[in-house]
């Protein structure tokens, strides 16, 4: 029991800074998120299960009302591209490790350009997922603005989609993701995740060149022929 009513009081420990306060499991979340986005740049597998664990913690968070956290906004976009985040990863773990096994074990995916009709399918479904999921997301009484919420909700679904898939691409949906999160997050009052959010703008950027240096030194694969030795002598 005592174990038990400990897990609680850490569950909702908080950190106090001034005059407002941080969730401890808010801040462990983005810490392993970030570990996540570690290993996804050095093409780890373990970086998918990492991922996870932030995620689950995250899911408690932005459901502040929900889970009486002391959040009285909920970001319901947040919120569910957690769980979206959860599923996604289970695919991308399960084919990185695919991946993996048909290199040779302990090779690393490897990084591949979309195609030009993947690049547009991407655009278009950020926009008309956005339009689309906006309306929900008022209605389930989401933070304003409502767009945004929706926005960072199906551009991280296309983000780690195009992570699963090896797309070099991925990264700089997830530019597109922070420069809309970032601000609702500080708006919102989840500062430690708004502050997370802004090294990753940054943190995108770098995993960017990191993969498409990845992808430009990746050696060709040259397939060879044993060639018959009769051949030539029925010539002669």
């Amino acid at each position: 029991m005592d174990i038990l009513r400990w897990l609680i009081e850490a569950f909702n420990s908080q950190i106090a800074i001034g005059t407002s306060a941080l969730l401890v499991r808010e801040v462990v979340g983005n810490i392993f998120g970030l570990a996540s986005a570690l290993g996804g740049m050095r093409r780890k597998i373990w970086a998918w299960p990492v991922g996870i664990i932030g995620n689950l913690l995250l899911l408690t968070v932005f459901l502040g009302s929900i889970f009486d956290t002391g959040y009285t906004a909920n970001l319901w976009g947040q919120a569910g591209r957690q769980i979206m985040f959860i599923a996604v990863s289970f695919f991308g773990w399960v084919r990185w490790k695919q991946a993996r096994d048909e290199n040779g074990a302990g090779h690393a995916v490897t990084p591949q350009w979309a195609s030009n009709r993947a690049r547009v399918s991407l655009v278009a479904i950020l926009i008309v997922g956005t339009v689309a999921l906006t309306p929900l997301f008022r209605a389930l009484g989401s933070y304003d603005p409502v767009w945004a919420d929706a926005w960072t909700f199906v551009g991280s679904l296309l983000a780690t989609y195009g992570m699963a898939k090896g797309w070099v691409e991925f990264w700089l949906i997830w530019v597109a993701v922070d420069a809309v999160g970032v601000p609702l997050l500080f708006s919102a009052g989840y500062y430690a995740s708004a502050f997370m959010y802004l090294f990753y703008g940054g943190f995108t950027i770098v995993g960017f060149f990191v993969w498409m240096k990845a992808k430009r030194n990746e050696k060709p694969a040259i397939e060879t022929e044993m060639l018959d030795p009769t051949i030539r002598g029925k010539q002669s």
